[in-house]
């Protein structure tokens, strides 16, 4: 896959050099809620990880990118494409920046406009849809900053914290 080019951003495959900020940002607690992780990773479980990125989508049906900054060349954060489904034409999508100092600066917006242009004219799919906790208001504005529409929710969906939280569907339609 070749790179894609925002303003200030690069999205990339994974490379076996990514291994140490995928271990950081993968045992980072602060994330584990919008990635479903629940135990840390070790650096040999994600070493396989690497090595078998390079699958292809319609394979393994997810997609990992990482964010990097153009100018700078560090990663930033990640950008996944994930239960990438061609027979109804959709796909889920995911972002997370990694440091607090990076956020709220456009990479996430970049990185979301970029992978979703992607997604319709390369993997050809109708909608990209992104699940988005109701507390997570940052990141409810940045997808509905990109055209995201509201369309459901899901009560009581994620435990937390020792409480539970609505999950939002935002979806995107070509």
């Amino acid at each position: 896959m070749m790179t894609l080019k925002g303003k200030d951003i690069e999205l990339r495959a994974l490379e076996p050099s990514d291994l140490d900020f995928l271990y950081l940002l993968e045992n980072d607690e602060s994330v584990w809620e919008i990635s479903n992780t629940s135990t840390p990773y070790s650096k040999f479980i994600l070493k396989q990880y690497l090595e078998n990125s390079h699958r292809d989508i319609f394979d393994v049906k997810q997609l990992r990118l990482v964010i990097i900054h153009a100018s700078e060349n560090r990663p930033l954060g990640f950008i996944d494409l994930f239960d990438f489904d061609p027979k109804h034409r959709r796909v889920g999508l995911g972002v997370v920046i990694f440091s607090e100092e990076d956020r709220e600066k456009g990479y996430a917006f970049q990185a979301l406009e970029l992978v979703c242009k992607y997604a319709f004219s390369h993997l050809n799919v109708h909608q990209v849809y992104a699940n988005i906790t109701d507390d997570n208001i940052k990141s409810i504005g940045l997808f509905k900053k990109i055209g995201f529409l509201e369309t459901g929710s899901k009560k009581d969906w994620v435990f937390s914290e020792g409480k539970y939280k609505n999950e939002m569907i935002f979806q995107l339609i070509n």
